[in-house]
């Protein structure tokens, strides 16, 4: 593929989905039909910081799209370990990191513990702007001229981090239950699969919050970015993996010029499309967790004037996004 090599990109930043880190042995996934590499995961973060690290164009920033440490943390009293091992891996170069936060977050911490964690990265201040409820964890930021990314909340409306007394997780509950009956919420219905206690939603308020900021967006005549752990793309990801009201995103996302690309993780073998509609490019990123220890999972994106330029490792393939 043509990476342009005599074009200086205008800025490139790194991105790497579901490393589900944790210090024990390899095992499987919930359905025991896919192996997954604790341990291994934290070396092949270390190869992703070692190649942005060395890269001729030093990334601006990087996507961490979700689910940074496993579940299995949680039952070994090692949430906290594990989180401060992958952080200082991220930490020791000194570019941003932006997390996303997945199931896997709320396996091992509440809502109001995130919130207050080193996982949120509006805390140093350098997001421009967030919805208006404090319990959303969604922002925006420019990292170039005339170039937006928004990272959206997938689990605003979910089971997961929530406390069961409140009107949150009533509410969850109630949408789950309208579509699944299955004594496990874990186990997807015979239709609309997606509707598992490890997906979720996003909330009015939060759409809302998105459409005003792809509004002003369009009237700049900006490119925008939208990443989140959850697709919400019916060609981008198998139907298990999809957000619950993926359409109500996608119905925002239609309605807006200046979007050029949705970015997400959750589905570990990573998949793509271009909505035929917009032009709109759907990435689902492979994850690093189902990724054997002698490859790789994660990439490098040159973004130039018309179009992004993703560069995979290991699994994850290459690919030339033009902009609308």
């Amino acid at each position: 593929m043509d990476r342009c090599p005599l074009q200086t990109p205008l800025f490139t930043f790194g991105v790497i989905a579901d490393i589900q880190y944790a210090d024990i042995d390899d095992g499987y996934n919930y359905t025991r039909t896919r192996r997954r590499y604790y341990r291994s995961s934290l070396q092949l973060l270390k190869n992703a910081q070692k190649s942005w690290s060395e890269s001729a164009v030093k990334p601006r920033f990087i996507l961490q799209l979700g689910d940074i440490i496993d579940g299995f943390n949680k039952m070994h009293d090692a949430s906290e370990q594990a989180l401060d091992t992958v952080l200082r891996e991220l930490s020791s170069s000194p570019v941003k990191v932006h997390h996303v936060w997945g199931n896997h977050e709320f396996y091992n911490f509440s809502r109001s513990a995130l919130l207050r964690s080193r996982l949120n990265s509006r805390l140093d201040g350098s997001p421009s702007g967030a919805p208006e409820r404090a319990d959303i964890y969604a922002y925006q930021f420019s990292p170039f001229p005339g170039f937006t990314f928004v990272l959206l909340d997938a689990y605003d409306v979910s089971l997961l981090g929530r406390e069961e007394s409140s009107e949150e997780y009533r509410n969850a509950m109630a949408v789950i239950k309208l579509h699944n009956n299955n004594e496990d919420l874990n186990c997807p219905p015979e239709s609309e699969h997606r509707f598992t206690m490890f997906n979720g939603g996003f909330s009015k308020d939060q759409l809302d919050w998105l459409d005003s900021v792809l509004s002003s967006a369009d009237e700049k005549q900006e490119r925008v970015t939208v990443i989140s752990h959850l697709p919400v793309h019916p060609e981008s990801t198998d139907s298990v993996c999809l957000a619950w009201n993926f359409n109500e995103l996608l119905a925002v996302l239609r309605s807006h010029s200046s979007v050029v690309c949705y970015m997400a993780g959750h589905a570990h073998d990573g998949d793509y499309c271009r909505d035929k509609d917009t032009g709109v490019h759907h990435l689902t990123l492979d994850g690093v967790i189902e990724t054997p220890p002698d490859s790789d999972a994660f990439a490098t994106v040159s973004v130039y004037a018309d179009r992004m330029v993703l560069e995979g490792f290991g699994r994850v393939t290459d690919r030339l996004l033009m902009f609308s």
